[in-house]
């Protein structure tokens, strides 16, 4: 990865001082290794934030941050990672969840492979007994609850192993490349 960008892309430490949200969290924000840009800190930091971006609702950065400062990997990273789950994935990510969680549920219930990922039906919708719908709709709603808790902490641990090995190989493949246009320059200039 390119440090150069990245170090004009991120925020500073100086810059976190001047605002009042988080002046108060500066002595947990000035380690150097929240913002140093190094391959390992980098992966982890983008590993947390994909992990925490599973996380539903607004918890996300909170968690992000809170990881990134527990593991000490790179803050700016493990934001950004957060926001691989947005208005247009999470619908997508969270039926993938499911997905997996039912079928881990259904294989580990009958050890059967076959239809254990089918969606639960839609409740009827009563509009002249509210309180019957909302019951139905609340019981369709808990129909969700074991796969979709199992689906989501799985696809978490698998984005964030995913997304680490993503920024590990990446980044050795730009390095060599690097190298190698360097040593094909250095011999271009050394035959001329």
């Amino acid at each position: 990865m390119p440090r150069k960008l990245l170090r004009r892309l991120l925020p500073d430490r100086e810059t976190l001082g001047r605002y009042a949200l988080t002046r108060r969290f500066t002595p947990f924000l000035m380690r150097p290794e929240l913002w140093a840009i190094k391959r390992s800190l980098i992966a982890g930091g983008l590993a947390a934030g994909l992990f925490s971006g599973m996380i539903p609702g607004p918890l996300q950065m909170l968690a992000a941050i809170s990881l990134a400062i527990l593991f000490r990997v790179n803050l700016p990273a493990a934001i950004a990672g957060t926001f691989c789950s947005n208005p247009l994935t999470i619908l997508p990510l969270y039926y993938l969840a499911y997905m997996i969680g039912q079928w881990c549920v259904g294989a580990l219930r009958a050890g059967d492979m076959a239809g254990s990922a089918a969606f639960p039906a839609l409740p009827p919708t009563d509009w002249d007994s509210p309180g019957l719908m909302a019951t139905a709709w609340m019981n369709w709603m808990l129909a969700f609850g074991t796969p979709l808790a199992i689906g989501v902490l799985l696809l978490a641990c698998l984005l964030a192993v995913s997304g680490y090995a993503l920024v590990q190989i990446s980044w050795r493949i730009n390095v060599l490349l690097t190298v190698r246009r360097r040593r094909h320059a250095r011999n271009c200039r050394a035959v001329v």
